[in-house]
């Protein structure tokens, strides 16, 4: 009875292997079938970009420092990029690992991996200023009828404040913030070199090559970018972010980030000449957009670190405008920088006539702004090149207010860290950095609103970003410092 026993489990056994053979071969056949579909439809090159973002995908899902790798590589790499595809809306790939991040860090919560939750003194103003935007934009729907567009971006905008609100729980070690900020060093570099590549090419190949992209939410043609849009004028690089002014802004967030690493005792990455390289790629960079904004960005990002730390920087800036002002090959960028301050050129006459609008709109609805989805009369509009009256403009003087007061908040509470006695010498660099980058944020948001406009994803979560860090580094510091004796 038992070798019936036996003989009849043995049955089974060999049955359920047949079983499982048979299934994982249709499986198989089924993949199989799709990935041919797929490429029939799509082309071998998109299926296969798709396949290793579905595996890239499926590992970020598993690991929080990867999901956040992924924000920084899709910021850096391809900004503007969407899906190939509709799902109900057409998802930006910074708004998959943006999810994927945030996600992941919920998870933990749930899970329990995590407990007691890192705050700093600058949380509640990050709080209040998201509150007074939500309050906007629902008065504002009385203006105007609210798009799935305006819905979806102003959705990735909170994202985006969110990402900074977490950041200084997420990273709660010098290890991770020093390989962050490597990664963001590398995007840097990467970010300024593939701008030089396109800029050096000639302009057919260069546009075609940027064209190819239309099928992930890029302009379908007219991409290659010159001064006053003349094509008799210079060309201006644009890298993969369209906007030449959009690109010499974020260049100097991240010129500032990199700068200090090459005077710092013990750089990320270990290697001072790789860092030195990649602001040498990025300076350049930002001077072949022809955004004037963003060259004085970075050249106020410097002065603050020389003020704060680094007084041979001052010598070095000396040099490079003697260089800028005497040099044959510069005069036609220093004649743009005289006329822009002359305002003699039509991109700075123009800007004059939007801030004249946007003082008008500002001086009607003064408190809680117009919102996002639109104005109310038609004789004012939203669009105007400055950060600030874009602020006004949208959440009002109350916003306005309240980001000032959170910048207030976060360089005293940076100053805080910075005056502490026994400061980690490898946070130092990371703190320069950081506050730097938001300093040229700032500077370049006198020139241009791409810090705080809906359409432009990628730089707005650029900046929370170098704000999360920069709270980051302070709770580090402060935590890592020993406390003053007192007197």
């Amino acid at each position: 009875m038992m070798l019936n026993n036996e003989s009849f489990g043995a049955r089974i056994t060999q049955f359920d292997r047949r079983l499982t053979a048979v299934l994982l071969g249709v499986l198989l056949g089924i993949l199989g079938g799709l990935i041919g579909l797929g490429v029939v439809l799509l082309g071998p090159v998109l299926m296969i970009g798709g396949v290793l973002g579905l595996l890239a995908g499926l590992y970020i899902l598993t690991d929080l420092q990867a999901a956040l790798y992924g924000v920084l590589a899709v910021i850096g790499l391809l900004p503007f990029g969407t899906l190939p595809f509709k799902i109900g809306l057409t998802p930006t790939f910074l708004d998959i690992t943006l999810g994927a991040f945030l996600m992941v860090y919920l998870f933990q919560w749930m899970t329990g991996r995590r407990r007691l939750f890192q705050m700093t003194p600058v949380h509640g103003m990050v709080i209040a200023f998201a509150l007074v935007m939500l309050a906007s934009f629902i008065m504002g729907l009385g203006h105007a009828p609210l798009t799935s567009n305006v819905l979806r971006q102003f959705a990735e905008m909170l994202l985006s404040i969110a990402m900074a609100f977490v950041l200084v729980d997420a990273i709660r070690d010098e290890g991770t913030l020093r390989r962050v900020m490597f990664l963001l060093v590398l995007v840097g570099g990467m970010t300024a070199l593939i701008g030089l590549i396109l800029y050096v090419l000639p302009d057919l190949t260069a546009e075609g090559l940027l064209v190819r992209l239309a099928r992930f939410g890029y302009p379908n043609g007219g991409v290659i970018r010159y001064v006053e849009d003349n094509p008799a004028l210079a060309e201006r690089a644009i890298g993969l972010w369209v906007d030449p002014n959009a690109f010499g802004g974020v260049l100097a967030v991240l010129g500032a980030l990199v700068a200090p690493q090459i005077f710092a005792p013990g750089p990320v990455g270990g290697r001072r000449w790789l860092l030195a390289i990649v602001f040498g790629l990025i300076a350049l960079c930002i001077y072949l957009t022809f955004s004037r904004g963003a060259m004085l960005a970075l050249g106020v990002a410097l002065a603050f670190m020389a003020v704060m730390r680094y007084r041979r920087l001052l010598w070095g800036m000396l040099l490079g405008s003697a260089l800028l002002l005497l040099l044959p090959v510069t005069q036609d960028y220093v004649a743009r920088f005289v006329e822009g301050f002359q305002a003699a050129d039509l991109a700075t006459q123009m800007r004059i006539g939007e801030i004249t609008d946007a003082l008008r709109l500002i001086g009607r609805y003064p408190v809680f702004g117009v919102g996002f989805a639109g104005t109310p009369e038609r004789d004012i509009y939203l669009g105007v090149a400055n950060l600030y009256l874009t602020m006004a403009s949208n959440i009002g003087l109350i916003g306005l207010g309240v980001f000032l007061a959170m910048v207030a908040a976060l360089f005293a509470y940076g100053l805080r860290a910075w005056q502490r006695a026994g400061r980690p010498a490898r946070l130092e660099p990371l703190w320069l950095g950081t506050h730097a980058g938001i300093v040229a944020a700032l500077a370049a948001g006198l020139f241009d609103h791409y810090f705080f406009k809906l359409e432009f994803q990628a730089s707005v979560t650029l900046f929370w970003l170098v704000f999360g860090l920069a709270m980051t580094v302070s709770h580090l510091w402060l935590a890592a410092a020993p406390d003053p004796e007192p007197e």
